[in-house]
C-alpha cells in the first residue's frame, strides 16, 4: 500500500502492561462500610417523633382554649355586676351618688374564691364610692361610647385582676338651664381577681390531659404492634430465603408478599434468573474449555509416548516437533482463556478509564506483531492520521483487543497476503475508528453473528485456533461502550479471498492535551 507505514522488524517491542516504577502493586482503598439502618426503627422514628412533638403543643393549645372558655362566663358575670351598679349612679342636687345599701354591697362583693372590687368616679374625676386603689382606664380608652361595657386586665395589690367598666352619661338627669350639650360622664368599674378563672382552666386541663397520659402509652403500644405486624412479611420472606438450598435459584413466590414488597421480589427473581444464566454459561464455558484443552493435551501425551518408544533419531525429532506444536496450541488456548477471564472481570472501578492516544497505542501493538508476521510471510502495515486521536479507556484491555484482532487476521491470511491496522477519526459521528483489514478468506455474512461466541469455529476452516479471539474482542468492546462490525475488505479484488475488515468504533475524547503514557 502506498499510503501505509511499514514497520521495521527490529523496532523495539512495547511491554504488555504498564508497571509501577517501584514494582509495587497499588492497593485499592476499601470503601467505607455503611452503617445499616433498621426499617422498623426508621418508620417508628418518623411516627413517634412527630407524635411526641405535637403532644406538648396540643397541651399548650388546650390550655389557651381552656382559658378562653373560662373567661366567657366570668366576663358575663362582671358585665351584669357593672351594669347593675351603673343603673344606681345618679346626680342629686348637683352631687353624684351611688345609693348602695350594705346588703347590696355584700351581694356585689360576694364570692367564694375571687376578691371583687368596685369604684365610681364622677365627671370631674372626683372619687364617689368603692375602692380608691383601683386604677382608671388608659387615656386612649377614655373615648369609649357610653353604655357599652368594656373589659381590660390590670393589677391591684400585686394580684392580676379582670376589670369591667362603663361610662354613664348623666345629662339625662339635668333639665332646663342646667341641661348640658356636652357629655357629662361618670366612670363605673367592677373588678375581680383571676383565681376562679385559673381554677376552672386547670380543671379543664386536667380533664383533657389526664386521659392523654393513659391514651398515649396505649397508642405507642398499638403503633409498635401495627409495625411489627406490618413488617412480618419481610421476616417471613427472609426465613424462606434462608431455608433455601445454596443451589436453588428458582424464582421466589410473590403471591405471599404484600403489594409494596412485590417489586423487590420481582427484582430478586430477575437477579436470580440472570445469576442462573451466568452460572449456566460458566458451566458451559468450563466444559468447552476442558474439551478444548483435551485435544492438545492428548496429542502431547501421545507424541511423548511415541518419542519414548522410538529408537530412530529422525522419528524422535518428528515426535518432538509435534509435541512442540501441541504445547504451543495448549499455551495459546490457556493464554486466551486467561485473557477472556480477565476481560470479563474487568470493571471501571478496578482499573479506571483514562484519556489515551489511540494511534500511539496501536503503533506499539503492531510493533509486537512484526516478527510473527515476517515468520508467516505476511505484509503487516499500519496507517494513522496526522494528528492525535484521543479516546478514554483501559490501555491494557485495548492492547488485548487489538492483539487478538491482529492474531486472528494473521492466522487466516495466506502467505504473501497483507494485514493492515488503521486508526482514523470519524468527525461526523464523533468516534475514533480502529480497523484491522486482511486478505484472507473472509467471514460469510451468515456467520458474522456467531463468530463472537466462545469456541465457535466456522465449518471447513483449516486454520488453527480456539474460537476465543473475537469473544475477547466483543467483551472488551462492550466494556468501553464500543461497537464491533465485520465487513468484506473493500481493497481485495480476489473472489477466492474477499478478505475481512473488522471495525471497532470508540467514543472520541475531546481533551487531547491529556495523553496517557502507554509505553
Amino acid at each position: 500500500m502506498s499510503d501505509a507505514q511499514r514497520l521495521d522488524a527490529n523496532a523495539p517491542a512495547a511491554s504488555d502492561s504498564p508497571s509501577h516504577p517501584d514494582g509495587i502493586e497499588s492497593v485499592a482503598m476499601q470503601p467505607e462500610e455503611r452503617i445499616q439502618r433498621s426499617l422498623f426503627g426508621e418508620i417508628l422514628d418518623w411516627m413517634l417523633v412527630p407524635l411526641l412533638l405535637l403532644w406538648p403543643m396540643s397541651i399548650a393549645i388546650t390550655y389557651l382554649v381552656a382559658k378562653s372558655i373560662a373567661n366567657h362566663p366570668f366576663d358575663r358575670m362582671l358585665d351584669d355586676r357593672v351594669t347593675v351598679l351603673a343603673q344606681q349612679v345618679k346626680e342629686v342636687n348637683g352631687k353624684l351618688v351611688a345609693p348602695l345599701s350594705s346588703s347590696g354591697r355584700d351581694i356585689l362583693r360576694a364570692d367564694d374564691v375571687d376578691n371583687v372590687y368596685f369604684q365610681v368616679i364622677g365627671p370631674r374625676g372626683e372619687f364617689v364610692d368603692g375602692d380608691r386603689d383601683l386604677s382608671s382606664p388608659p387615656p386612649e380608652e377614655d373615648k369609649m361610647p357610653t353604655g357599652s361595657v368594656q373589659f381590660r386586665n390590670s393589677s391591684l395589690h400585686g394580684a392580676e385582676i379582670r376589670v369591667a367598666y362603663v361610662y354613664v352619661d348623666l345629662r339625662s338627669n339635668r333639665t332646663g338651664r342646667a341641661a348640658l350639650k356636652e357629655p357629662y360622664l361618670a366612670l363605673v368599674q367592677v373588678a375581680e381577681t383571676l383565681d376562679k378563672r385559673a381554677h376552672l382552666a386547670n380543671e379543664i386541663i386536667k380533664g383533657v390531659i389526664l386521659p392523654q397520659f393513659i391514651i398515649l402509652p396505649i397508642a405507642l403500644a398499638l403503633v409498635w404492634f401495627a409495625l411489627s405486624r406490618g413488617l412480618s412479611p419481610l421476616a417471613e420472606l427472609q426465613q424462606r430465603i434462608r431455608a433455601r438450598r445454596p443451589d436453588d435459584l428458582s424464582p421466589i413466590d410473590s403471591g405471599q408478599v404484600p403489594e409494596e414488597i412485590s417489586p423487590l421480589v420481582r427484582s430478586l427473581n430477575e437477579m436470580l434468573d440472570r445469576l442462573s444464566q451466568s452460572i449456566e454459561m460458566q458451566k458451559r464455558f468450563i466444559a468447552d474449555a476442558a474439551h478444548q484443552m483435551k485435544t492438545p493435551l492428548a496429542g502431547m501425551r501421545m507424541q511423548s509416548e511415541l518419542a519414548m518408544r522410538e529408537t530412530s533419531q529422525a522419528e524422535i525429532r518428528r515426535s518432538l516437533e509435534q509435541l512442540s506444536k501441541s504445547s504451543e496450541s495448549a499455551t495459546r488456548l490457556v493464554n486466551q482463556l486467561l485473557a477472556l477471564a480477565r476481560a470479563e472481570n474487568q470493571t471501571p472501578e478496578s482499573k479506571p478509564f483514562v484519556p489515551l492516544e489511540l494511534s500511539e497505542l496501536a503503533r506499539k501493538v503492531v510493533q509486537d506483531w512484526v516478527q510473527p508476521s515476517f515468520a508467516r510471510r505476511i505484509d503487516l502495515g499500519f496507517e494513522q492520521p496526522g494528528h492525535p486521536v484521543m479516546v478514554r479507556g483501559n490501555p491494557v484491555m485495548l492492547r488485548e483487543l487489538l492483539s487478538n484482532l491482529i492474531d486472528n487476521a494473521l492466522h487466516y491470511t495466506p502467505e504473501g497476503g497483507s494485514v493492515t491496522v488503521r486508526v482514523r477519526p470519524d468527525g461526523i459521528e464523533g468516534e475514533a475508528i480502529l480497523e484491522v483489514e486482511d486478505t484472507g478468506p473472509g467471514i460469510p455474512p451468515a456467520e458474522r453473528a456467531h463468530v463472537f461466541e466462545r469456541f465457535y469455529r466456522i465449518l471447513g476452516s483449516n486454520a488453527e485456533g480456539s474460537g476465543l479471539g473475537l469473544a475477547i474482542v466483543r467483551e472488551i468492546a462492550q466494556q468501553h461502550g464500543a461497537s464491533v462490525e465485520i465487513h468484506n475488505n473493500p481493497n481485495s479484488h480476489d473472489p477466492k479471498y474477499p478478505g475481512c475488515l473488522v471495525r471497532v468504533s470508540l467514543r472520541m475524547e475531546q481533551r487531547p492535551e491529556f495523553i496517557e503514557d502507554i509505553g
